[in-house]
């Protein structure tokens, strides 16, 4: 159900859901609960609502607000409509000081004729009279308060045909207006009930009026635009009809008429009248009550404080004072009218038919409207019933049945009714959230004492994280050493790497000094090896000087042998020469195979060198970085121990 803002009763943004509303409520489904954005907010469904105002009367935060025709009334007023007003009699009751100033205000702005519906009333009184004389009808219930009528068309449809089919004051005062004295003006009418704004728009009362206009908001429009005139009075003379907004103001006319041996149930007060049809439908329907009639009205003091009274106006009693004034007013110097005092009953009810002789009783009658079917609701079976109150966590007869009413309804089993169809919602049991409660309650308890078996464990873990903290900090005190000792072993390998890298530069240097001295010795020996060609070439020739010396001797002679003695000696000395030239050039080729040996092998040290230089450099660099690695250690490894440390201190 979406509520509309148009619609005659609805809720503002002033609602907390406080279900007070739903506790005064007769009518199931009419105030439903719900959540809006969050918020738990009660609306209204208007096809269910009678506009009882029971909910205006019990609301604290001013939630509910009604709708009227006020503002339309007066703007067509402004655009020249032609518009006469039936006056409900509880206007003058509550206004006896502005009445006249407010008619007048209201004359200056168009309006056309003024007719008090108390000579409406008296009509309706004449019309249940005759009525009753003219078919017999007993024990039926009256109907100038249309929320009861809405109310019995929407729940109690059976007794339909026991409501009087005899107009209220209101229509009786429009049909009059119109019929008899021939006004064809539309008509507004000034109402102290919300709810008469429904039987104005019922289809059964042929669109006399066009306005409800209620005494709050006329009086708020009057004061807001300073409407004002001079006194102004209604037309029409009126008898006791005046007192039908009281308690029992029915029941007074006809006993006015009839005396007070009739006997005439009187009830009235939202719900109370409701729960009391409820409970004598059968009775009422099946014509078992000893009564005339029951005299049923909405209102607890009647129509003089209705719905759509000021507050300020319906909390006093000043208004029933002044209705009781007119009452007797209106019995004294009446001469011999129905209303004279010294007449008797059936004088006065002669003199009233004779007052109202030309009007046709068929013109005050009217129909009903069975409007049940939009207010029916489903009624849970039993299993779904059991469900629901599960779902509410009440699993027992006694918890089904605590009918506490803090959810707005008499009974749980009620309340479960309602959420079935949707009506209101389980957050809204006190019982449920009692028992959320407590379900909390305990669940809080049993964490209460996990949390307290787990400061045990903590208390005693957290001793066992003290005694491994010390042993840690024990380890923590070796691993420094051992990392001061890496760093300082460390420092001496970058040093003696340093160190070696320097000496692996003198090796290298060495060994290009000794290649190039090899290659010194080889040039020395390439020289050598042509000296030894030169003086094997010259012992050659000494050789073949030393022959031919030997020749020349020989042929000397004697005198020669002086002579062959040197060219012998010579020979020898070239054979030696050469011989000695030979041994050396194999020297010096073992020389040359050996410096190409040592040159092989300085060039096979140089690259040794180099790879142990590189290494070394290597081995420096590697150094550093387990330097720094020692150092991200030691930072680590106090971080871990400043961890520790807080851990242990909370």
């Amino acid at each position: 159900m979406t509520e509309e803002k148009n619609a005659l009763v609805f809720t503002n943004d002033n609602c907390i859901g406080c279900n007070k509303c739903i506790s005064v409520c007769s009518c199931m489904g009419a105030c439903v609960s719900h959540v809006v954005d969050g918020i738990n907010r009660i609306d209204v469904d208007s096809d269910k609502c009678i506009a009882c105002g029971a909910c205006f009367d019990v609301c604290e935060h001013h939630a509910r607000e009604f709708a009227d025709d006020t503002e339309r009334f007066f703007e067509d007023l402004k655009k020249g409509e032609r518009i006469s007003l039936l006056i409900a009699p509880a206007f003058k009751a509550n206004y006896p000081s502005e009445y006249g100033t407010v008619l007048g205000g209201l004359k200056k702005l168009g309006v056309n004729r003024m007719i008090s519906v108390s000579f409406g009333a008296d009509i309706t009184t004449w019309g249940y009279l005759n009525y009753i004389d003219k078919y017999g009808f007993t024990g039926g219930i009256s109907q100038p308060c249309p929320a009861v009528v809405g109310y019995i068309e929407r729940y109690l449809p059976e007794l339909l045909p026991k409501l009087f089919p005899v107009q209220s004051p209101m229509m009786c005062a429009a049909i009059y207006a119109r019929k008899q004295m021939g006004i064809t003006d539309k008509f507004a009418f000034l109402s102290p009930c919300i709810a008469k704004k429904m039987e104005i728009e019922d289809g059964n009362n042929g669109g006399y009026i066009s306005y409800n206009v209620t005494f709050d908001h006329l009086m708020q429009y009057i004061r807001k635009h300073g409407i004002s005139g001079e006194n102004a009075t209604d037309e029409v003379e009126y008898g006791l009809g005046s007192i039908y907004p009281t308690p029992g103001g029915l029941k007074e006319n006809v006993y006015w008429f009839l005396g007070e041996s009739v006997f005439i149930r009187q009830i009235e007060g939202e719900k109370h009248m409701y729960e009391y049809l409820e409970r004598n439908r059968e009775k009422i329907a099946k014509d078992k009550t000893p009564y005339l009639f029951i005299d049923a009205l909405n209102c607890a003091n009647g129509c003089i404080c209705g719905t759509a009274v000021e507050e300020d106006k319906a909390n006093t009693d000043d208004a029933l004072c002044a209705l009781l004034k007119i009452r007797e007013s209106v019995k004294k110097d009446k001469g011999m009218s129905a209303w004279a005092k010294k007449l008797s009953p059936k004088q006065r009810l002669k003199k009233l038919n004779q007052q109202f002789k030309n009007l046709d009783l068929s013109d005050y009658l009217r129909r009903y409207t069975d409007r049940s079917a939009q207010c029916t609701y489903e009624k849970p079976s039993a299993t779904q019933l059991n469900e629901i109150f599960a779902s509410m966590n009440k699993n027992t007869q006694k918890e089904q049945t605590i009918d506490c009413s803090a959810c707005g309804y008499q009974s749980c089993k009620q309340m479960a009714e309602a959420i079935f169809n949707g009506f209101n919602r389980k957050e809204n049991c006190i019982h449920y959230v009692k028992s959320i409660v407590q379900i909390e309650k305990e669940h809080a308890e049993e964490l209460a004492e996990e949390v307290k078996q787990e400061k045990i464990e903590v208390e005693n873990g957290r001793k066992r994280v003290l005694e491994a903290v010390n042993t840690i900090n024990e380890e923590f005190a070796t691993l420094y050493q051992s990392v001061d000792d890496m760093a300082a072993g460390n420092e001496n390998n970058a040093n003696e790497s340093t160190g070696i890298s320097g000496d692996m530069q003198e090796v290298f240097r060495f060994c290009e000094n000794l290649s190039n001295a090899m290659g010194d010795i080889e040039k020395l020996l390439e020289e050598l090896s042509k000296n030894n060609a030169e003086v094997v070439s010259i012992a050659s020739q000494t050789n073949l000087l030393a022959l031919n010396a030997s020749i020349e001797a020989a042929r000397a002679g004697e005198a020669g042998k002086g002579f062959a003695v040197v060219a012998g000696e010579i020979n020898n000395l070239a054979t030696d020469s050469r011989n000695t030239a030979n041994r050396s050039s194999e020297s010096q080729e073992q020389i040359l195979a050996s410096i190409s040996s040592i040159v092989a092998d300085a060039d096979k040290l140089m690259e040794i060198v180099h790879a142990v230089n590189d290494r070394t450099q290597n081995l420096a660099a590697s150094t550093e970085e387990i330097s720094a690695s020692a150092q991200v250690i030691l930072e680590t490894a106090d971080h871990v121990k400043a961890s520790l440390q807080s851990l242990v201190s909370e």
